[in-house]
């Protein structure tokens, strides 16, 4: 199920659903320490003897955000109910605390009672076992804990503040649902002061509205390590008002989103998402500099696992498209995580937790009874590539100063002896999509760029003989695509290689999106014929032959799979794939006309967002709704940089005219 709406401030982060339900409560870190272990949260409305909770059909909805903000905008609309209602979330910029303002009309001609139901299902930690909830009289609210998590949920509404009734009580266990279930009759009874273990809480707010009138109330969640912290925040949200954290986050964003590209000649829709991207971008992004491949915790149901860790390589992906933006101080933190989890080799593992742990992997350390490295040599690479982008964006000297060692010149060395020494190709490792050992076209792209900008940056610190190793490197990595990777039978690169021993080569020559790498990072130029060749084969038969279009990773593409259609849906269309395509195009484009096929690219993804902007991972060919995660932070970062590089072709174009 995708998520939405995510809102977040780097240290809290929360996501709802497509029903409007609190998902995922990430806190003290985006990614980890998932708060509600992904389990709903409801909030529901009883007026006139019927009730129903926010997920409830009863409810039309539009789930979109307050314009370029992270302030959410949900309109709802019951006819059984008939009331209107206008919802507001927002995690304040600054402190750790969930804020929402629900406006209600009244559709009838008659003065009627409402009551509003909040809900909590904690997992404090992650989990389910000895977390404690109790009602504390001080402020009329709920405090929930365990060992350094804290959550303090209270309201306001009608000049009142905390809720007039509440019931805690046990769920998951012994039959027991949760305390939801005793709102539904609009009164609630379970009036326990304080229950532990596996437990929840349930709170409502009454509110008085005049015939065809409207009533305002507010519901806070505050998050810390402590109640005196939880308390302190508490009372100022009391003291200043609920709104006032809405009012200042909602304008912190406006003023936060940006860009150092033109972009105005892109279609309004375009525009709108390009800044909608950024935003969602910034939610996934730890205040450690940890980029979240995707905070969505629903794709724990396959394999009992999430995309809650940073890839290196997805992180200096989001990171170049942050800084072609003008952000700098993200990427900075970005860039001081990286180093602090370099190896003593120079290399990068697999991924890591947002607070610098090694993430789990399904790459092994032994194969043939050898040590092998579980690594993909692009993770590694990509970072100089990004850094590079950083330096030449703001020229930050003492910025990289600290750098230089760990990540240019230690980096770089190991991707200097990690090669093959037949081919003199970066040695095997794992390919772009995690599945096959080799010696794979991206990785190749990706390390000579990385050898270039290691060159770049020694060059500019006047260690000009350390420059040339690394530029004599690259340049034998190119030769060696040239001789190895290229096949002249078919005119097209191969996917990958492998090496034997005795330096007999066989060649994967399955058409795959992951060979956009091989001009993607300028190792080749995207005109060059063997480029052409290859891309033209590839967009032919890895285009999606249905009415939502796209293009898939491969042929063939079990993940996910849902079709076996080979021909006509060689797999599932997936977005970063498909922007790639638009990337080509644009660079190629020698006219307006032959630009339009990039912005048609760019206009399709608009299209196959969710109403808020949301980009998934991949999407079902024959429906186009999301599968797998959805936000996927690598998505809406390819989406800023196609548009980039449409917009300065467009910009390029129309001052040559």
């Amino acid at each position: 199920m995708a998520r939405d709406l995510p809102i977040g401030n780097g240290n809290l982060m929360v996501n709802f659903d497509h029903e409007y339900n609190i998902r995922d409560v990430y806190y003290p870190h985006v990614g980890q320490d998932n708060q509600t272990a992904g389990d709903v949260s409801f909030f529901g409305v009883w007026c006139d003897g019927k009730f129903a909770w926010i997920g409830n059909p009863a409810w039309e909805k539009r789930l979109d955000y307050d314009g370029d903000s992270l302030v959410t905008r949900v309109d709802c609309h019951s006819d059984s109910l008939q009331l209107d209602m206008v919802i507001n979330d927002t995690v304040d910029f600054d402190r750790d605390v969930l804020v929402r303002r629900v406006e209600l009309r009244n559709l009838s001609d008659k003065k009627r009672p409402v009551r509003l139901f909040t809900h909590f299902d904690p997992h404090l930690g992650g989990n389910a076992i000895g977390d404690t909830i109790f009602f504390d009289p001080e402020f009329n609210g709920f405090v929930a804990y365990k060992a350094q998590r804290y959550v303090l949920i209270n309201a306001s509404g009608d000049d009142q503040f905390g809720f007039q009734s509440f019931a805690i009580g046990t769920k998951e266990r012994e039959g027991y649902q949760g305390t939801w279930r005793d709102a539904e009759d609009g009164v609630l009874e379970a009036h326990k002061a304080i229950a532990q273990g596996s437990v929840d809480c349930t709170g409502m707010m009454s509110l008085s509205l005049a015939p065809g009138g409207t009533a305002t109330a507010y519901v806070w969640w505050v998050f810390g390590k402590s109640y005196k912290e939880v308390a302190s925040l508490d009372a100022l949200v009391r003291e200043r008002g609920a709104g006032s954290f809405l009012d200042r986050t909602r304008d912190y964003w406006k003023l936060w989103v940006k860009n150092d590209v033109d972009i105005s000649k892109l279609p309004d829709e375009v525009q709108r998402l390009y800044r909608r991207s950024l935003l969602i971008i910034r939610t996934q992004i730890d205040h450690s500099g940890a980029v979240i491949a995707a905070t969505d915790s629903d794709i724990v149901q396959f394999g009992r696992d999430t995309y809650t860790y940073m890839w290196p390589r997805d992180g200096s992906i989001v990171a170049t498209a942050l800084l072609q933006a003008g952000y700098s101080e993200i990427t900075r933190r970005f860039f001081d995580f990286c180093c602090r989890l370099i190896t003593p080799e120079g290399f990068l593992l697999h991924k890591y937790n947002p607070d610098g742990s090694a993430g789990s992997s399904w790459h092994p350390w032994l194969a043939d009874g050898k040590r092998q490295l579980p690594i993909q040599e692009d993770e590694t690479a990509l970072v100089v590539v990004a850094l590079w982008t950083h330096f030449e964006k703001f020229h930050d000297v003492e910025f990289v100063k600290p750098l230089y060692k760990p990540i240019i010149k230690q980096m770089a060395d190991f991707l200097l002896r990690y090669r093959e020494p037949h081919t003199r190709l970066p040695a095997p490792s794992w390919d772009l999509w995690e599945e096959r050992r080799g010696i794979a076209a991206f990785t190749v792209g990706s390390v000579w760029a990385g050898l270039n900008a290691a060159a770049k940056f020694t060059d500019a610190f006047g260690e000009t003989a350390q420059a040339e190793k690394y530029r004599r490197a690259a340049a034998e990595m190119k030769d060696g695509a040239i001789r190895f990777l290229f096949d002249e039978t078919s005119g097209c690169f191969a996917r990958s290689i492998n090496v034997s021993r005795e330096g007999q080569i066989t060649a994967d020559m399955t058409l795959d999106a992951s060979m956009a790498g091989l001009w993607l990072f300028g190792m080749f130029d995207a005109n060059d014929p063997k480029i052409v060749a290859t891309m033209e084969a590839m967009i032919s038969r890895l285009t999606i032959k249905t009415d939502v279009g796209g293009v898939a990773r491969y042929e063939n593409d079990y993940y996910f799979q849902v079709s076996k259609d080979v021909a006509s849906v060689p797999g599932n269309p997936w977005i970063v794939c498909t922007l790639s395509i638009a990337h080509w195009y644009a660079m190629r484009a020698r006219n307006a006309e032959d630009l339009q096929k990039a912005i048609d690219i760019l206009t399709w993804a608009t299209r196959h967002a969710l109403p808020s902007g949301v980009l998934a991972e991949q999407l079902d060919p024959y429906t186009g709704k999301p599968i797998s995660v959805a936000p996927l932070t690598w998505s809406h970062a390819a989406f800023v940089l196609a548009s980039h590089v449409v917009a300065r072709r467009a910009n390029e174009l129309a001052g040559a005219a």
